[in-house]
């Protein structure tokens, strides 16, 4: 019997030896991968700055981009500006959307309302985002065209509008999440001391989510930054600094795109310092990822 429980206990001990192994090599992959991708990308996007000669400032302030002339010059400020505005102009379209089907699904609707808006937007998720741009160029595009009276609908508004309905799902997803994860005695009190329902959504729930929400926004934000198949159809890929909202533009992520297959030599390792770029910007946005996760925990 001793003997028994003694095998018993051996064989439990080299299972569990045996997936914590299984679990840290899982561990390690992920890690190593994110590694080796940084480090891929910041050798080949740095190179050219190291000892390749050319200048990092003119590179980034810089607002021409000609590689494949006899003299090429390498400028992406108009690009960087135009995956700013593209962003902050799906914020500020997508944010209130997304917060308020948010508040509707978690504290307004009828459960079976929400039961069916909830896999809704799960599915709006989930379609690949060439067909999001396939929308825009069918939908969108011309609508912008035929509105405005313009001569192509290619422009900065079509990336605005795309961005916005791409970065729904992230938005309302978590920030449901945050909402719900509110205490319910936070609630109570609050009709108890005689508020009305959206008074205590609003001026209790939503500020008490605070931290998860501004996490949506984030990554909403970073969604919408890294986009690329769905932009090159609706953007005109024009290289210039957008003075309009119905200009065509040429985000970061779209030139790198549009290039990469047939750059070489120091414009494919600009290509790559473009992608460096692109990483800081999610960089940062992690990092305030991180700050936010940090308030809400204490």
């Amino acid at each position: 019997m001793v003997e028994g429980n003694k095998k018993s206990n051996t064989s439990k001990y080299v299972i569990d030896k045996i997936t914590r192994v299984i679990f840290l090599i899982c561990a390690l992959v992920a890690v190593v991968s994110l590694i080796l991708i940084i480090g891929f990308v910041f050798m080949k996007g740095l190179k050219p700055f190291v000892t390749g000669g050319k200048s990092f400032v003119e590179f980034i302030f810089g607002t021409d981009w000609y590689p494949t002339s006899e003299t090429p010059k390498y400028g992406i400020l108009p690009m960087i500006i135009s995956s700013i505005y593209g962003t902050l102009g799906a914020l500020i379209i997508g944010v209130p959307i997304g917060l308020l089907t948010a508040i509707f699904i978690a504290e307004v609707a009828p459960k079976g309302v929400s039961k069916f808006m909830i896999p809704a937007v799960e599915l709006l998720a989930g379609i690949p985002s060439v067909l999001y741009g396939l929308f825009g160029l069918a939908i969108i595009v011309p609508w912008i065209q035929r509105t405005f009276n313009l001569a192509q609908g290619q422009s900065l508004f079509a990336v605005i509008i795309v961005l916005a309905v791409m970065m729904l799902p992230t938005i309302i997803s978590v920030s449901t999440t945050a909402i719900k994860a509110v205490p319910k005695s936070y609630k109570e009190g609050s009709l108890a001391l005689g508020a009305s329902h959206i008074e205590t959504t609003f001026k209790v729930v939503v500020p008490a989510a605070k931290s998860g929400i501004l996490a949506a926004i984030v990554l909403g934000s970073g969604r919408a930054i890294g986009e690329t198949m769905a932009i090159i159809l609706v953007a005109g890929n024009s290289v210039q600094i957008p003075t309009s909202i119905f200009d065509k533009v040429r985000p970061l992520t779209s030139n790198i795109a549009l290039e990469m297959g047939y750059a070489s030599q120091a414009h494919q390792e600009l290509l790559f310092a473009t992608g460096v770029v692109l990483f800081a910007f999610i960089l940062i946005l992690n990092l305030v990822i991180s700050k936010l996760s940090n308030k809400e925990g204490k």
